[in-house]
């Protein structure tokens, strides 16, 4: 497989592959939702599942130019039941992904992590991981985690560290070169973090992770920028050609990723990973556009 270097092509190759996934979305009554869902079932690779208040969802679909008889909704006008509902279809298989519509992510979470009826299985780390598209990057970069952890420690990191390879083993890249993020590309006890990215190449060297390219702590221009390491003179087998970047903490992800956003012209597509089956989390204010790509990412998880 030719590894995807843009969301587009991502897109096109769910066209070209012929998937097509079932997803359940819960409370599926906002015009964003449900547009991105139509575009993505227009183009073959979705089958939503629409689950909230009938009269709302079929009003919605209705102004979007819909028939509502083309859908499975599902009435069910609480939002906590709708969600409720939502989780059971993808335990139950009756649906692959769970996308949360115009519900608020506390409550949409909380379905999630309940320990008997949830998504999460025992033990495993919830992390999230999207992929950026940049106007001025020549391919896609992983970004982990903008979304979940707070601070992750060091089991937090591994089990970043092995959601992001195996996001982009998807995408077809065979050898993905992953940096750890830090201030520096310096150990430093004034950075724990960096001591955690240390065991992090110690496993790696030891066979404990998937097959990739890992280095850290580096810099982001060390990690992204072929000319950064060369007036750096710092030897990094990553070489400024990143595939995926590993942030220390939360705040440090999500603060990168919404200037890269904001300043940047990027789009991005992400999903919450360690969960049985990918689940779709998007700001309720977030473009049509967006939500368009992180149901193509779900599909391509799936």
């Amino acid at each position: 497989m030719k590894a995807i270097t843009s969301l587009d092509q991502m897109v096109q190759h769910l066209c070209d592959t012929g998937i097509q996934k079932r997803i359940a979305v819960a409370v599926a009554e906002d015009d964003n939702t449900l547009g991105a869902l139509l575009e993505a079932h227009k183009r073959g690779f979705a089958n939503p599942i629409l689950i909230g208040d009938k009269a709302r969802i079929e009003t919605v679909l209705n102004e979007e130019n819909a028939n509502p008889s083309d859908f499975q909704i599902v009435d069910i006008p609480d939002h906590q039941e709708a969600v409720g509902e939502a989780v059971r279809m993808v335990r139950a298989d009756e649906a692959d992904v769970l996308m949360k519509g115009l519900i608020g992510t506390d409550k949409f979470l909380k379905a999630v992590l309940d320990k008997e009826k949830g998504l999460l299985p025992a033990g495993n780390v919830m992390s999230y991981v999207c992929a950026v598209e940049l106007p001025k990057y020549h391919k896609l970069l992983f970004v982990s985690d903008t979304a979940v952890l707070p601070y992750p420690n060091l089991d937090q990191k591994v089990a970043m560290v092995k959601y992001t390879v195996e996001m982009t083993k998807r995408f077809g890249i065979d050898d993905p070169k992953v940096a750890l993020i830090g201030a520096s590309e310096k150990v430093n006890k004034a950075f724990p973090y960096s001591l955690d990215y240390e065991k992090i190449l110690e496993m790696d060297k030891a066979g404990q992770l998937p097959a990739c390219t890992i280095d850290g702590p580096l810099d982001v221009f060390l990690a992204c920028d072929k000319e950064s390491v060369k007036i750096k003179g710092i030897p990094t087998p990553i070489n400024g050609e990143a595939d995926a970047m590993i942030f220390p903490s939360l705040e440090s992800a999500n603060s990168f990723y919404k200037g890269l956003m904001l300043f940047g012209g990027g789009e991005l597509a992400g999903l919450i990973q360690g969960t049985i089956k990918p689940v779709v989390v998007m700001s309720r204010s977030e473009s049509q556009k967006s939500k368009f790509y992180c149901v193509a990412l779900s599909c391509l998880m799936a």
